[in-house]
């Protein structure tokens, strides 16, 4: 009998090869390829016995008698939000994050939560502190007598033993999966195969008892550790708790929901008791604002259903003769480049030789292209020292013949700038009609720009408006 070959598993994307290397041919990642100790057989085809399988039941799917199972809200608004409106039985949510951003404050709250409004029995398995440990933290945030089950187990046949049996709990959840071992395989826990494994026979069981799972996972830059990108296709919902450890303020989102919208984020503020909700984002993010400065923009943007205004932030240096440096916090780089080059050659708008930073206020983390109108006007204000108007919002994206193209849903994010006391705003052309774009009972004013050099326009007349001393 041949004697099986081990094989090289990628901690980071889990593809497998015969032979290990430096780099992984399927991710890219480097140093992130480990060897595991093979299966003592390989598993069986259909065709070496076995008989003929069991026939599978199909239904119809315009089935009127079933019916929704209840969610189960957890009373924390901005988490309840980003699900969904609350956590779906016989569901996996998987929450991924760096460590020590709140991911085991925020599932610890939750939890008590849950027991609190007697939504039913709540299991907290920790498989990196002791119960001690748990109870300590669950006093500093004042969460010492929630009535929840606690645990300190790695072995997932021990917690399915122990799960499978008795009341069926409401919510289990696992702290952190990256910590779980399937005792039938030689690799160690946090491997991809262990990863996998564990999460497969939890997510089972779920399926199969009717509770809802929450599974932590860690997410390093070494890629030593088997992150949540490789359980993405296993559970129903992803979330990503996003934040830096300079900020106190967190931003929950959800990159994948079978049960809700995705691309919805929930804010929270990092204090001594835990997590503190942030109801109104907007007002967060605009609250150290200091107006009449150069090289600023207020972005009126969009995150799921939630409109999210936010300051952009732009400093152009004086021209030099080192290598100039473009930096971008919180926004794409690529996206930066892309916009000063149509800056350039649309509009002669000059920042050959200049160090251009650029960064989007509060710690947030904008992915979408409606930001480029307020980026340029950042980036325009901050070159010829004028200022955009404190009163105005911001949004549009730029196509590469420096054509403003429109952006979804316009009527949100000018109704939330009204809200916040805006009076302007500058928005993509809409067409022929000539209308503005603020919806009925919103009082704002609208201007259009249908190409970027009518920006650049606009801020140059602004400047030497203010040189000859006119307000």
């Amino acid at each position: 009998m041949a004697k099986a070959q081990p094989r090289y598993v990628c901690q980071n994307c889990g593809a497998s090869q015969t032979k290990w290397s430096g780099r992984c041919e399927s991710c890219g990642e480097w140093n992130a390829i480990t060897e595991e100790a093979p299966r003592e057989a390989a598993p069986g085809g259909l065709g070496q016995g076995g008989g003929r399988g069991r026939s599978v039941r199909f239904e119809q799917l315009a089935d009127a008698s079933v019916k929704e199972a209840p969610r189960l809200v957890t009373a924390i608004g901005e988490f309840d939000r980003v699900t969904g409106g609350g956590l779906v039985p016989a569901s996996a949510l998987l929450i991924g994050g760096d460590p020590g951003i709140g991911k085991s404050t925020l599932l610890l709250q939750a939890s008590a939560a849950l027991a609190k409004a007697k939504r039913g029995a709540v299991a907290y398995v920790s498989g990196e502190e002791s119960i001690d440990q748990v109870r300590l933290r669950a006093r500093r945030m004042g969460l010492a007598e929630a009535a929840v089950d606690l645990a300190a187990a790695t072995s997932v046949r021990d917690i399915i033993g122990s799960l499978e049996t008795g009341e069926v709990p409401a919510a289990v959840i696992i702290d952190s999966i990256q910590t779980m071992y399937v005792d039938t395989l030689d690799s160690a826990p946090g491997t991809v195969a262990q990863v996998r494994s564990s999460a497969a026979e939890l997510i089972r069981l779920a399926k199969r008892r009717g509770f809802a799972l929450l599974l932590v996972g860690h997410v390093t830059k070494e890629g030593t550790i088997a992150g949540p990108r490789v359980l993405e296709h296993m559970v129903d919902t992803v979330l990503y708790f996003e934040g830096e450890r300079g900020h106190q303020y967190r931003i929950l989102r959800a990159v994948k929901n079978r049960f809700g919208p995705a691309n919805e984020i929930g804010v929270f503020e990092m204090t001594d008791g835990g997590l503190a909700e942030v109801t109104n984002p907007s007002r967060l993010f605009l609250a150290e604002r200091h107006g009449q400065v150069s090289g600023t923009a207020v972005f009126a943007g969009l995150e799921g259903t939630r409109p999210l205004l936010v300051e952009i932030q732009a400093l152009v240096g004086p021209p030099g003769p080192a290598t100039p440096r473009r930096a971008a916090v919180g926004w794409d780089s690529n996206r930066l480049a892309m916009v000063l080059a149509v800056l350039e050659a649309r509009c002669g708008v000059a920042f050959a030789g200049r160090d251009v930073y650029l960064n989007v206020a509060g710690g947030l983390k904008i992915g979408e292209p409606a930001a480029d109108l307020a980026v340029a006007a950042a980036l325009v204000s901050a070159l010829v020292d004028t200022v955009v108007p404190e009163d105005t919002v911001v949004f549009g994206e730029i196509g590469l013949g420096g054509e403003v193209r429109r952006v979804s849903q316009p009527d949100l994010r000018l109704r939330e700038a009204a809200k916040l006391g805006f009076a302007k705003a500058l928005v993509p052309a809409l067409g022929k009609s000539g209308k503005g774009s603020a919806p009925k009972g919103v009082a704002i004013e609208t201007r259009e720009i249908a190409h970027l050099h009518e920006l650049v326009a606009m801020l140059a007349a602004d400047r030497e408006r203010k040189k000859k001393g006119n307000p």
